[in-house]
């Protein structure tokens, strides 16, 4: 289980993992990143906050609610 902080930002790394990292990283939600960036662009995943010109990120906040919302459906 993962553990969010309150608040900040995730990068998409952070999100949907990164197997060759050293450590690998876990997804959060396991989908590849064209996945992701289809289902932002179709409203099935959260927006993006642009920090900077080469930066993209979303709010722990946000990304929570989709998670929770998964769990729903689970359930």
């Amino acid at each position: 289980m993962h553990t969010l902080q309150d608040t900040g930002y995730l990068r998409i790394w952070q999100i949907v993992g990164n197997p060759k990292a050293n450590p690998p990283i876990a997804p959060l939600i396991p989908v590849g990143k064209s996945t992701w960036w289809q289902g932002v662009k179709s409203g099935k995943f959260p927006q993006p906050v642009k920090l900077s010109e080469r930066t993209t990120a979303w709010r722990v906040e946000d990304i929570r609610k989709l998670m929770d919302s998964f769990a729903g459906v689970a359930q």
